[in-house]
């Protein structure tokens, strides 16, 4: 390494990063040299708020998207209401009724959430923005340019408002843009990462299903409607302190370390670790304050602080089983506490359910424990292809790597 010294008085500037070839620096980076660098509005051909009155509504009609409505890159029809076919042909067309193709970008509330307007009649109110792209761009190319962290930090960096923000459109057009100058290499970005959105959809589908056939299997088996083959004997009506004792959490602060051994729990997950564990069996945990409609299950040892029970399971019974069965219960009901929820020891263990003999609540954990399994797979896959996209979004919305036309390859005899 080169040492060079300098003058008294003066100081070497850092040196700037140096610019791909083929690359050129703008206001947003450095991107392709056939890319071009302009503010978003030279991209548009209108731009505005969506209507401010207030809108009837229906049980059948044309969809009211709101900023709750969207989200997941997508207008959520489902949580939408409806308003009157002459209410809709009353609005404003252009700022209120958004045409096939349009890009919906939530200002009010929850910000910065962008969709693309399909086949589906709408209309949107005040919580959202509609913006129209010209030809110099592909909208659902814009729609993913806007969902990039940069310019998502820039949008709500922007935002005013002292109670509920706002984003600003008229900042918002003002935004500087790379983008390829042609828009079959911009169509093709989307494509690709539309792709992955639909495989991002068809996995919250199945996510969807596989939760809905574990609570169905849960109603099933943990009330004894369907039985496991080869289980007859009758289940008995017993108290939950007949089947585990609900134990008190402790103070965490004397065992607390950097990087403990043991997790140390509290209501809300996992808050530090600890040197020493206060339980090393499989135990099922409740909230005693805050948080105590939300059971967990524990088979590796722990500590768990005083807001949070554990429990000792009693003789032969199954944890895994137990914790099921509290997921079935409405612990609201004996909330004991007119501010924070709380619940007590006593009121647990007097709370009866229906338990079958040991064996057969193994076999039953066993089952929804295979389900939780398939779950668990069907989440992680959902994580790590959100993280490709993610990769995706940044290397090619910037022009770190270029999509070679099919063409182009057959041309090259690849």
């Amino acid at each position: 390494m080169e040492i060079r010294e300098v003058s008294p008085g003066y100081a070497l500037k850092a040196a700037k990063p140096a610019v791909p070839e083929g690359y050129k620096q703008t206001k947003v980076g450095a991107i392709p040299e056939d890319w071009e660098c302009e503010k978003l509005e030279a991209f548009l051909s209108f731009i505005s708020y969506g209507f401010t009155n207030p809108m009837p509504t229906v049980e059948s009609g044309i969809y009211m998207v709101t900023a709750a409505d969207i989200g997941d890159g997508r207008i959520q029809l489902d949580t939408a209401r409806m308003t009157s076919l002459q209410a809709y042909k009353n609005l404003l067309t252009d700022k209120s009724r958004p045409r096939k193709n349009d890009i919906l970008l939530t200002k009010d509330g929850t910000l910065g959430r962008l969709a693309v307007v399909g086949e589906e009649t709408i209309c949107i109110n005040q919580s959202v923005a509609v913006i129209r792209t010209n030809r110099k761009a592909d909208p659902l190319f814009i729609k993913f340019l806007l969902e990039g962290n940069s310019y998502q930090k820039r949008m709500i960096e922007d935002a005013g408002g002292s109670t509920i923000k706002h984003i600003y459109i008229t900042i918002v057009d003002k935004m500087p843009i790379g983008l390829p100058s042609d828009v079959s290499e911009q169509r093709a970005i989307a494509t690709a990462l539309s792709d992955v959105d639909a495989l991002l959809e068809e996995l919250d589908r199945l996510i969807a299903k596989k939760r809905d056939i574990k609570q169905a299997t849960m109603q099933q088996l943990l009330t004894g409607q369907t039985r496991l083959p080869g289980f007859e004997q009758e289940w008995e009506t017993k108290r939950i302190g007949e089947l585990l004792t609900i134990c008190h959490g402790r103070n965490q602060h004397e065992v607390e370390v950097k990087d403990g051994q043991f997790p140390i729990l509290a209501t809300s997950g996992v808050i530090g670790t600890s040197k020493h564990a206060l339980y090393n069996r499989p135990s099922v945990l409740i909230g005693r304050k805050g948080t105590i409609n939300k059971p967990r299950y524990m088979a590796t040892p722990f500590w768990s602080v005083d807001t949070l029970f554990y429990s000792v399971i009693e003789e032969d019974n199954d944890a895994k089983y137990l914790y099921y069965q509290f997921l079935m219960i409405d612990w609201l009901q004996y909330n004991e506490a007119s501010g924070v929820p709380s619940l007590s020891a006593r009121t647990i263990e007097n709370i009866e359910i229906n338990c079958p003999q040991p064996l057969e609540q193994r076999a039953i954990s066993s089952v929804l424990s295979d389900l939780d399994t398939e779950i668990q797979f069907l989440e992680q896959s959902r994580t790590k292809t959100a993280a490709i996209k993610q990769a995706m979004m940044q290397d090619l919305l910037t022009g770190r790597i270029r999509l070679i036309e099919t063409e182009a390859v057959a041309e090259a005899g690849v």
